[in-house]
Formats: structure tokens, C-alpha cells, sequence
């Protein structure tokens, strides 16, 4: 790229610049320096990292050249693609990562799964954003104002991969597509050699971001069995309602550090501070009873009695 192959000469200061990669810099462009850049493939993800990490442009000629890499891509190892999904990944808008790939038309090779989502209707009232494509490069821009754990972001990458298989005959509406998701998550997972405790936290969040968003609806039996299932899991409480709070503030450019989702929302805190003050020993002291069926029978008559008493919203 130009702006990797610039010099300076250490005894005259004098700067070697001769592919322009300032005035590339002030104009914030990436670009190739010759037709050279097609001798590896893995530029095409490395141009797309820089790109988010950076937030520069791609130059048009640059992108044709990584289009007729496609077909190399699929011999890259798993490894060497998963470093340059996680240094986009960390960006603070990871989201330009996948903006690329998909302008140079090669979204499909590694990240079908995310690629699917285009064109996944979704009805206009609660998504009008677009499709489910959209919908998830939002979602995971918002992780990344709230998080730098990668675990989770992935998590936001993924939580919504069902709605990339819903037949079009039903869109908008993309029923199960929490459970058809679980597949998928593991699909790409493996794919790009994410670590196995990413795509964990990748399955709970398309399992239970539904449930999580919809925490308020639910009877305080499900509230309690929904926590004491979440909070077992890698992913956890925390970050479930990261990806919950990243899924539900759809709209570009709302700075989700602003705590724009209303508290009936926030099942983490309660949950935590549920677990905490009754737990087992709780238990145990005050009905003088060891671990058993009726020590787990009143475990959780005794969480959902402390839910009624000190949730705000029932």
C-alpha cells in the first residue's frame, strides 16, 4: 500500500515518497502501489482491516484487484484469516471491515453466513435501518462504544445469523431464527478459526437475545430461570445485555454510551444482585436444608420471591 512505502533518509531527513502515500494519508485513501498486490491474497482482508482500523477509503482500482483475488481466498489458512477479522474486530468500527469485503464482492468467501444477511427483510417498524445485513453492521458498531471484550463483539457479529436462512416467503418476519442461528454461529466460527469460547458466546447470543430483550415481558419464573441459564454460560450476563443493548439501539449514529435503552431493559444488574444475596448459603441457613430436589425447589421460590420485592418493572 502507498502509505506503507514511504522513507525517510536518516542522515538528510529527506522524505522518500514515491508512490504519494501522503497525500494518500491527508486524503484518508488506501491504495495498492502496483498490480503486484494480487502476489498475495490475504491483502484483500488486510486492506479491509486498515480500512476500519483506519477509516479510510479504498481506491477504486485497488478494490478491482482485490476482486479478482476471490478465488484465492479459500486457500488462505484459517489462521491467517482470523488475525485480520480480529485486528478488524477491535477497531473501533469494525463494522468497514465487512463494508469492503462486500464492495469488492468477496464477503461471500469467508464470511457467507454475515453475507447472507443481505436482503433479509425485516419489518420497517421495529428495523428501519433495512435488512438484517444492516441491522448487524449497527449492532456491532454499538459493541463497539460499549465493549472491548472481542468474545462479545463477536457475539453482536453474530446474534442475528438465523435471519440469513429465513425463506423470503415469510419476510418480513423471520421466525426461530434465534434457534436456526446456533448452526451458523459455529459454521463461521470454525471457518475463520475463532477460539472455541468465542463461538460459545456466539451461540448464547442467538439463543437468548430475544429472551433478553423481552426480559420485562416475562413472568418472574422465567426472569429467574432466564438469568440462572445466561449467567452459567461464557458469554454471561454482562455481556448477553451488551448485545442486547448493541440489538436494540438501531438507529446510525446514536452514541450508545449515552444509556439511551430504558432500565426495564437491563436485566445484568438485577440478575447479579439477585444471584448474590440468594444463593445457596442464603438457602441453607434459613430453612436449615442441605443440596437435594427440595434445596433447588426453594432456591428458586426464594429468587422469585426477592425478584417480586425488588424489581421496578413486573
Amino acid at each position: 500500500m502507498t502509505i506503507n512505502s514511504i522513507a525517510q533518509d536518516v542522515l538528510t531527513k529527506e522524505i522518500i515518497d514515491p508512490f504519494f502515500g501522503l497525500k494518500d494519508i491527508s486524503e484518508k485513501r488506501l491504495r495498492a502501489t502496483s498490480k503486484r498486490f494480487r502476489e498475495d491474497p490475504l491483502r484483500v482482508y488486510r486492506v479491509a482491516r486498515f480500512a476500519s482500523q483506519l477509516q479510510f477509503e479504498i481506491e477504486e482500482t485497488t478494490i478491482r484487484l482485490m476482486k479478482e483475488l476471490k478465488e484465492e481466498l479459500s486457500t488462505l489458512s484459517k489462521e491467517r484469516v482470523f488475525t485480520e477479522f480480529r485486528k478488524a474486530l477491535k477497531s473501533n468500527c469494525p463494522s468497514i471491515f465487512f463494508e469492503v469485503l462486500r464492495k469488492a464482492e468477496v464477503l461471500d468467501v469467508h464470511f457467507k453466513e454475515v453475507y447472507d444477511l443481505i436482503g433479509a427483510l425485516q419489518p420497517e417498524k421495529y428495523h428501519p435501518e433495512g435488512d438484517g445485513y444492516n441491522h448487524t453492521l449497527i449492532a456491532l458498531d454499538n459493541s463497539a462504544k460499549l465493549t472491548d471484550k472481542l468474545e462479545v463483539r463477536f457475539s453482536v457479529l453474530v446474534h442475528d445469523l438465523g435471519k440469513g436462512i429465513t425463506p423470503k416467503e415469510l419476510y418480513p418476519h423471520h421466525y426461530d431464527h434465534a434457534k436456526n442461528g446456533v448452526e451458523l454461529v459455529k459454521s463461521l466460527g470454525n471457518r475463520i478459526g475463532a477460539p472455541k469460547i468465542w463461538i460459545k458466546c456466539g451461540v448464547t447470543a442467538s439463543k437468548e437475545h430475544m429472551r433478553g430483550g423481552l426480559f420485562h415481558n416475562m413472568s418472574l419464573k422465567k426472569q429467574v430461570e432466564f438469568i440462572e441459564r445466561v449467567d452459567k454460560t461464557p458469554l454471561g450476563l454482562e455481556g448477553l445485555q451488551i448485545v442486547v443493548y448493541s440489538d436494540r439501539n438501531r438507529e446510525v449514529g446514536v452514541d450508545v454510551l449515552g444509556d439511551p435503552i430504558d432500565q426495564k431493559y437491563n436485566f445484568s444488574d438485577i440478575g447479579e444482585k439477585m444471584l448474590a444475596e440468594v444463593d445457596g448459603n442464603y438457602v441453607a441457613k434459613k430453612y436449615d436444608i442441605k443440596e437435594g430436589i427440595e434445596f433447588g425447589k426453594q432456591l428458586r421460590e426464594e429468587r422469585i420471591k426477592w425478584m417480586k420485592e425488588n424489581q421496578k418493572y413486573n
